[in-house]
């Protein structure tokens, strides 16, 4: 099965209600899911009992406050029940969809990163759990009144016990770390899978500490840019479309044709899109019909089996 693990926000005003929203939704998502919840942040400890989490108050810091990912990601591979992980954003709400993905991916290779880009929405209030369709209309709110960010903001990563042990000392809630988390995985020759086509993170809107000297869409704050250089600079960042696979709409896998350091032109996008088993395979058949005279004079044809 799969344990989650995160650090939140102290749980207070509108970071505590999406927080909740996230970290429940997490939980329904089957019975034996683990959650684990890094850090010592207001009312961290009664939100994890109340809500069946595992609640680990121990975290390294940088010298700012930031919390450090290098220590959540080995100590989670250390004490998580179950051999898949997912380390997601605390904002982050998952429904069946991404479950049915995970499933697909388990099945598919034993090594792998999952990633998928995310739905801005705005949630303002607490979700109904016990409405029968809380999650049909959560992701109609984000395809309809949504907003899809681009292939660089990452806010999910799903992958088996035993990777990212040799972390730089990264923190959270800045840029680059998650760019890093791709190229580590390329650089080790693990599959990266696109869930974008079947999967819809919804990332509920929020706004950013001044403290801490980031505001949205913003990759220069100092904070940043430390992350940029313990990453290793430009040369180790990747994004969602380096992937080496993708899912279509209907769950399929099927490899990337074209991948790019930075961003993929148009025309190799609407390729991408479009280039699937189920155009090639016709157009391979009407190639082999078309051509079929010349292969007999020539003797290319394959003979019939005795």
């Amino acid at each position: 099965m799969l344990t989650f693990f995160t650090t939140a926000k102290p749980f207070r005003g509108h970071d505590e209600v999406i927080q909740r929203n996230a970290l429940k939704s997490w939980k329904l998502l089957n019975p034996e899911v683990e959650v684990i919840l890094f850090g010592e942040d207001e009312r961290a400890a009664e939100v994890c009992a109340e809500l069946g989490l595992v609640h680990h108050p121990h975290v390294e810091r940088h010298e700012s406050g930031r919390n450090r990912l290098d220590y959540m990601f080995q100590r989670a591979s250390q004490i998580a029940r179950h051999e898949h992980l997912c380390f997601c954003n605390c904002d982050i709400m998952l429904m069946e969809d991404f479950w049915r993905g995970f499933q697909k991916v388990r099945a598919w290779r034993e090594r792998f990163l999952l990633v998928a880009r995310r739905w801005d929405t705005d949630i303002t209030e607490p979700i109904d759990f016990e409405e029968a369709r809380w999650a049909e209309g959560v992701r109609k709110l984000a395809l309809t009144k949504g907003f899809q960010q681009n292939e660089f903001w990452i806010d999910l990563f799903l992958f088996r016990r035993g990777m990212y042990l040799d972390m730089p000392p990264l923190i959270v809630g800045h840029s680059y770390w998650d760019n890093w988390m791709i190229w580590k995985a390329l650089s080790q020759r693990v599959a990266v899978l696109d869930g974008t086509g079947f999967v819809v993170p919804v990332h509920q809107n929020h706004r950013y500490n001044p403290a801490f000297g980031r505001s949205k869409g913003d990759s220069k704050d100092a904070l940043s840019l430390m992350n940029l250089q313990l990453a290793g600079g430009r040369k180790c960042l990747r994004h969602i479309k380096s992937s080496t696979h993708y899912m279509t709409p209907t769950g399929d896998i099927r490899l990337r044709l074209f991948r790019r350091k930075g961003e993929v032109p148009k025309p190799l996008r609407e390729l991408n899109r479009f280039w699937t088993y189920d155009v090639w395979l016709p157009l391979w058949h009407f190639a082999l019909g078309i051509t079929r005279p010349l292969r007999s004079v020539l003797g290319l044809r394959s003979k019939k089996p005795v």
